[in-house]
């Protein structure tokens, strides 16, 4: 069986892909869901407490923590994403890295333009209107995060998620985001013509206030230029918590036998 390795998502630890770790292992995988540096093997709470770890943090350390993973596995992984974690996914496999790949509301790398207000709302909320707290982590409030992430829960549901998931994330990634198209050296950027990477799955919420569908299409435009495998694939009543909410072990397992079905075989990492 393939081994798997999921990356989550600014102001998630691996705790959100819980479910879908333990759904794969139940049929046979290896499935790893390292945290970003900084969120490690820490629990939500104490780093609720004590976020100092996560200050500064980029897109480029976050990346090159997720390279050093995967290139010490023994045979080149199947790579899933959600929101950032799906950014680094597709900028690991522009490196050369994964068998396959699926980038769950993936947020947008330098090329994208146009973002919807919902996205920049978010944005702003997270730490972006603050132009001195660059090298802060920023928690979202209940009712930040019911709009960013759980839109198509209600109230009760959505705090039950919020008391359980989220940390604060680090406003340095959202500046890089916000800036990614005026700067050449930006850590986001991919070469979406690289036809030697490993196939590519978009997933694309339609109820997303984070990363509206607009955003994976565009992010398909841009990459179905490359001769290796595109796909995109859309949940029109889904919101950014497509990873947990209800019905989340359909898309988990169309990512999962998506990726299974298209992984290609690649020289070790």
């Amino acid at each position: 069986m393939s081994t798997i390795v999921l990356i989550h998502g600014q102001w998630m630890t691996p705790l959100s892909w819980q479910g879908w770790k333990e759904r794969f292992e139940s049929r046979g995988h290896n499935v790893l869901a390292p945290g970003w540096p900084g969120v490690d093997d820490r629990d939500v709470e104490e780093i609720r407490q004590d976020p100092s770890a996560l200050e500064n943090l980029g897109i480029g350390e976050v990346a090159d923590h997720y390279e050093r993973i995967t290139r010490g596995l023994d045979e080149p992984p199947i790579i899933m994403g959600h929101s950032f974690g799906g950014l680094v996914t597709q900028i690991l496999l522009d490196r050369g890295l994964g068998s396959a790949g699926v980038g769950v509301a993936a947020s947008p790398f330098r090329g994208i333009l146009g973002l919807p207000l919902s996205t920049v709302r978010v944005a702003m909320s997270g730490g972006l209107k603050n132009p001195f707290g660059r090298g802060k982590a920023v928690m979202l409030t209940p009712k930040q995060f019911n709009y960013a992430f759980t839109n198509t829960l209600d109230a009760h549901e959505s705090r039950e998620v919020y008391e359980r998931l989220p940390i604060p994330g680090p406003a340095r990634t959202l500046f890089e985001a916000a800036f990614a198209n005026v700067n050449p050296r930006s850590p986001i950027k991919v070469n979406f013509r690289n036809g030697d990477r490993a196939p590519l799955l978009l997933v694309a919420p339609g109820q997303d206030h984070i990363i509206p569908a607009s955003i994976s299409r565009a992010a398909f435009k841009h990459q179905n230029k490359s001769e290796a495998k595109t796909e995109l694939k859309e949940y029109p009543d889904r919101s950014h918590y497509i990873v947990g909410e209800r019905g989340w072990e359909e898309v988990a397992d169309h990512a999962l036998h998506w990726a299974e079905r298209n992984a290609r075989a690649i020289a070790p990492n």
